[in-house]
């Protein structure tokens, strides 16, 4: 008898609902058994995390405040992963564009009066992300160079050049000596809705919709999901392969980049060390747990966010270390990789076939 995995023909709606639900209760039943070897009662842990995250004003805005990132660069790892296109590099490209949104809120005061300067650093920082991802969409679709590596390795590029900027020429220098752009004008600050949250969450939460919509029910969302499913069928049906790589992949890289726009305009207004603290990638996690599906980004992403604020309240509360949140993450993350085989696959056993006897010659 043989276990074979043979991909489904077309895909199980039982298996969209019940694989993502099944992998989630694996994965508390993972967590409740690494609690209890460091000697925490799980349900009082989850309680904990559950009330730093929820339980206050102050608690729900630092989490909307992770959250807020989460979604953005969330729905852009969503796009790529679409079409198979390993996009690692979220970090970096968030990077640019919180470096382009800075850069327009620092220089352009004079050139873009009131509000302007505001729009201005948005749009600054979308199209810096947009750009940053045309590179390895470019290489990968000419040279077919392999976009995980050219994306990973572009984070770096991108992290060590702001660590230049605001350790080097855009250094305050009436900042004591410490490494960090000047504060933006008042202008070119996203309004605050509660505490340090702010509102980019309407726009993550709208972006979600629309791209729901568009990939969902536009022709270009249809020839998208074909060129996910086979190349080599799109280009039977016509479609433009290449093209169409590439403005999805900067569409990817162009809603990264607002999040990086999100946080310089939004909390630090200016650029500082913290821009770059792993956004990008929890954004992978944040959009398998999702199926790849944009409305369901926005819950997952408030959910991470949870675990990271809830994380802080753990080490006070309960003793255990602050990283338990990142733990959990990982947590997560293997069974809905694991879960994820079952909605593109399924389990079927081949028992092998009854050798036929031959019969006994029989003597004269």
């Amino acid at each position: 008898m043989k276990l074979l995995f043979e991909k489904r023909k077309s895909t199980s709606v039982p298996a969209l609902i019940l694989v993502p639900i099944v992998s989630f209760l694996v994965s508390l039943v993972l967590t409740a058994l690494l609690l209890e070897i460091f000697g925490a009662n799980p349900f009082r842990t989850f309680a904990a995390m559950a009330v730093g995250a929820f339980g206050s004003s102050h608690g729900f805005a630092e989490t909307l405040v992770k959250a807020i990132p989460l979604m953005m660069t969330g729905l852009g790892v969503a796009v790529a992963f679409k079409l198979k296109f390993w996009n690692i590099g979220a970090e970096g490209q968030l990077t640019m564009g919180g470096v382009a949104a800075a850069g327009i809120a620092l220089f352009m005061e004079r050139f873009l009066p009131g509000r302007s300067l505001l729009l201005g650093a948005l749009l600054g920082g979308l199209l810096a992300g947009a750009l940053w991802a045309g590179i390895p969409a470019l290489l990968k679709t000419s040279l077919k160079v392999d976009e995980t590596l050219v994306t990973l390795m572009m984070n770096y590029i991108a992290i060590l050049y702001s660590e230049f900027l605001y350790y080097g020429p855009w250094r305050d220098p009436k900042g004591y000596g410490f490494p960090g752009s000047r504060m933006f004008s008042a202008d070119a600050w996203l309004p605050r809705i509660m505490g340090r949250a702010h509102g980019g969450i309407w726009v993550a939460v709208a972006l979600a919709i629309i791209l729901w919509i568009v990939m969902k029910r536009t022709r270009w969302g249809f020839e998208l999901q074909i060129i996910g499913a086979s190349q080599k069928a799109a280009r039977y049906q016509g479609i433009a392969v290449e093209r169409n790589i590439v403005l999805a992949i900067m569409l990817s890289g162009a809603l990264c980049g607002l999040a990086g726009a999100f946080e310089v305009t939004g909390i630090s207004h200016r650029l500082q060390q913290g821009l770059s603290i792993g956004y990008g990638y929890t954004a992978i996690i944040v959009a398998w747990m999702s199926q790849l599906n944009p409305l369901a980004v926005p819950f997952v992403a408030i959910a991470l966010a949870a675990l990271a604020v809830g994380g802080d309240q753990v080490q006070m509360v309960m003793g255990l270390p602050a990283a338990m949140g990142v733990v959990m993450q990982g947590l997560i993350l293997f069974p809905m990789l694991a879960g994820s085989l079952f909605t593109e696959y399924r389990l079927s056993v081949v028992r092998p076939e009854a050798k036929a006897v031959c019969p006994d010659p029989v003597e004269e």
